[in-house]
């Protein structure tokens, strides 16, 4: 069955997101060879996924103002095979969430004074309709949070732990100025009003350290741009900004405590860029010092290390993941 036929037999287009926005992700799940399919999770809500592969389950999460889509485009290198990230795992049963609002997910509304719980709650949603015993979560930059949060509140629930990129509200982080910029107050709202086009996100994405790197991945490049277009994604990124950033940096409630990683209990994967803008490698050091069971890889990049490394993020974590890899 075909992403368009399950969209429409389960209600898709009650969730909003604009035709233009579905009609990508069925290209490119299409063109990736992976399963696409809405669950219903407890509270009612939607949740779109994505999946491929088969052995140790991974549970992906994405960071702001992107989608799963961001783990299936390939680089112009590998176009030819469909080697996007998830394409080159090995061994590994990838299910890639749509967060709320994002992709083709339905949103959820919440302040920033439950936005930490907000994530725990639609995890274990999350993961009891998927009926996943214990898989390993991996997250980038804020979907990064999400598993580590989860990781912490419920860590019989969680094997191993992979941030595939800085973290934002770890302790040391910073936050970039264009993200500054987007949660602010009025500016912020003018900006999410803006309709993109790729010479805009090859600038946020410049600004993020990737300068060299997202001009090899024109089809993120449009997911982004067409992302940026989607009232619903749009809304759901400017209210997680909101609910992370104050006006003096992270909001201080929300930041991770030294001794909350202290007694993180699952074995933990961190991967880095060594010019990634919310924090350098002196930051990813203290961190993994304070993680009792961590593994610390820096790699060439800025804030989304898979793009000029797909190759290296796949091996590190495709053996992190398997079975035979736990000590």
């Amino acid at each position: 069955m075909t992403m368009r036929a399950i969209a429409d037999r389960r209600g898709e287009h009650a969730a909003g997101h604009p035709d233009e926005v579905r009609e990508v992700h069925e290209r490119l799940v299409h063109a990736s060879q992976v399963a696409s399919r809405q669950i219903e999770v407890r509270s009612g809500r939607r949740v779109h996924v994505i999946e491929a592969g088969e052995g140790s389950p991974v549970l992906f999460l994405h960071g702001s103002s992107e989608a799963s889509l961001a783990l299936l485009t390939p680089d112009v290198a590998g176009a030819s095979r469909g080697l996007s990230l998830l394409g080159r795992l090995e061994g590994v049963r990838a299910i890639a969430v749509d967060r709320p609002g994002y992709g083709l997910s339905e949103p959820v509304h919440y302040s920033h004074h439950r936005y930490r719980e907000a994530a725990v709650e639609f995890l274990d949603e999350v993961l009891d309709e998927l009926k996943l015993d214990r898989p390993t979560l991996a997250g980038s930059s804020m979907g990064g949070t999400w598993a580590l949060w989860y990781a912490l509140a419920r860590p019989e629930r969680v094997r191993r732990l992979a941030l595939l990129t800085a973290a934002p509200l770890l302790p040391g982080t910073r936050v970039p100025a264009p993200l500054r910029v987007m949660a602010a107050p009025v500016i912020g709202g003018l900006l999410a009003r803006l309709k993109p086009d790729a010479k805009m996100v090859i600038r946020f994405m410049s600004m993020m350290g990737e300068k060299d790197t997202i001009g090899r991945y024109p089809d993120l490049i449009e997911a982004l741009v067409v992302a940026g277009k989607d009232p619903i994604a749009s809304a759901a990124g400017l209210n997680e900004y909101r609910a992370a950033i104050s006006g003096f940096g992270w909001r201080h409630s929300l930041v991770v405590r030294p001794e909350e990683l202290r007694g993180l209990t699952s074995p933990t994967l961190l991967i880095w860029g060594d010019h990634d803008p919310l924090g350098g490698v002196e930051v990813a050091q203290a961190i993994a010092a304070l993680v009792p069971n961590a593994q610390l890889e820096v790699l060439p990049a800025g804030h989304v290390p898979w793009l000029g490394n797909p190759e290296r993020v796949s091996e590190l974590l495709s053996r992190f993941v398997r079975p035979e890899s736990a000590g």
